[in-house]
């Protein structure tokens, strides 16, 4: 592991000049503070003066691999000295077999992959396909949900940053997935979980008209809204139901897949096949920019005698699909799906659970692979969740706080609403996932304090 040097010199220029002229995303550009990063490797990253943080987020949830990782990094090197760049139509290497690579691992007949430059982008092809295929217009999609922050992305996604963005998008319908920690259906069990959320999606489709209904989409495990585990039989359901009526089945598996869950995708899980199935962020780690949609034989026959119209220039970039060569490669060489796998069986999941046997701010621990999350409450007997929905300010201060200290001890931590995830990388140590674990063991306390 290399070793940080403290240059806070060079740091105070990097942020003066992001300060200056940077403009992020999803802030208030006079409220935050940036970290300026100075370097990465593996599971961690450090600033300019010498701090190192274990990377308890994965970043966005997509350094898969973990950071920096010299297999992927000389690939990248590697294509850069002989091709660059080239445009989406013509054939290339590294293109083609990335493509390849990607096929052999989806479910089903998903043999055709259109490349974008993300997982916003994947979301918006793959609904401009369902529709063009099924000729309607409609498209369903939970309210517990982040499909991205292109136009019609946004517009399905069901958190609140949905709200400032949705005008000019229609058709768009949500519907309530299953959540049996707080179930909207009042459930007693995963079993009528289920069966209830299929009944409330039934109907949702009778009220909409099926016949209207272009596709439903779905994050196989629902990511950002609180890494929301499907009980068993719900995805068969929801296939089912689009067989019924002629629906085109979307999973979303952008956070997902590339072995987050510990299989190549989630829908392994649960043997399903959908339409088409999105994904991005895991499919190289998020080294250069890339995403997709993987495509079924009949939804590309669809277009094998009409053009589809979309195209993206950057679309399958040399760069890109070389470094998903290599990540792809890396992890199978490197048994890094089944060390994720590992990971959660052996180490976060029996390790969350002790931690809610101690802190009764821990409502709930769900998960699977290194995709895990705590449903933090002010009472578990009312689950009352530790902040307010969408809070902001002083609403939020127990999650702030919470937060900070992580940051304090060297953990940097995935905070969202009243959850705190745990989302290391793929190829995260037993013994690193127990120090992060160790770490919050130590800052739960202060959200016990809230508790009643």
């Amino acid at each position: 592991m290399s070793t940080p040097t403290a240059d806070p010199a060079a740091g105070r220029a990097v942020k003066a000049a992001d300060r200056a002229h940077v403009f992020h995303s999803w802030s208030a550009q006079a409220l935050i503070d940036p970290l300026a990063v100075a370097g990465a490797e593996g599971s961690y990253f450090w600033d300019y003066d010498g701090n190192r943080y274990l990377d308890f987020s994965s970043q966005l949830v997509n350094t898969n691999i973990g950071h920096q990782h010299p297999k992927v990094v000389a690939a990248i090197q590697a294509k850069a000295a002989q091709l660059c760049t080239i445009a989406p139509g013509f054939a290339e290497e590294s293109r083609s077999e990335a493509a390849r690579l990607i096929a052999e691992r989806t479910p089903g007949d998903l043999d055709k992959i259109f490349f974008t430059n993300g997982g916003a982008e994947a979301n918006e092809n793959a609904i401009r396909m369902a529709r063009l295929h099924t000729g309607r217009h409609k498209v369903l999609s939970t309210y517990r949900s982040y499909h991205g922050a292109t136009a019609n992305a946004i517009a399905l996604t069901g958190d609140p940053r949905r709200w400032a963005n949705e005008a000019g998008v229609s058709g768009i319908v949500h519907f309530w997935g299953p959540y049996p920690y707080r179930s909207n259906f009042h459930a007693e069990n995963e079993a009528q979980e289920c069966e209830r959320a299929l009944a409330h999606l039934e109907q949702t489709l009778a009220f909409e008209g099926p016949g209207t209904v272009a596709a439903i989409i779905l994050e196989t495990v629902v990511g950002t809204a609180g890494v929301l585990v499907p009980p068993a039989g719900y995805l068969a359901g929801v296939r089912e139901i689009c067989d019924r009526y002629g629906i085109v089945f979307i999973l979303d598996e952008v956070m997902a897949g590339f072995g987050r869950t510990g299989e190549w995708f989630a829908a392994d899980h649960w043997g399903i096949t959908p339409d088409l199935l999105t994904f991005a962020k895991g499919v190289n780690s998020g080294y250069l920019p890339l995403g997709g949609v993987a495509i079924s034989g009949a939804i590309a026959e669809t277009f094998a005698q009409k053009a589809f119209p979309g195209g993206l220039t950057y679309s399958g970039h040399p760069l890109a699909c070389a470094s998903a060569v290599a990540t792809i490669n890396t992890m199978a060489e490197e048994g890094i799906v089944e060390n994720a796998k590992l990971i959660g069986e052996s180490v976060l999941g029996p390790g969350l659970r002790e931690l809610a046997e101690r802190h009764p701010s821990i409502g709930e621990v769900r998960g699977l692979g290194v995709f895990w999350a705590l449903d933090l409450v002010k009472d578990r007997e009312t689950r009352e969740p530790l902040v307010p929905y969408n809070a902001a300010g002083a609403d939020n201060a127990p999650m702030a706080q919470l937060a900070a200290a992580c940051k304090q001890r060297g953990l940097w931590p995935f905070t969202n609403m009243n959850r705190f995830h745990v989302v290391p990388p793929c190829n995260v140590s037993a013994e690193e996932a127990k120090a992060g674990l160790a770490v919050l063991d130590e800052v739960l306390t202060l959200t016990d304090a809230h508790t009643g």
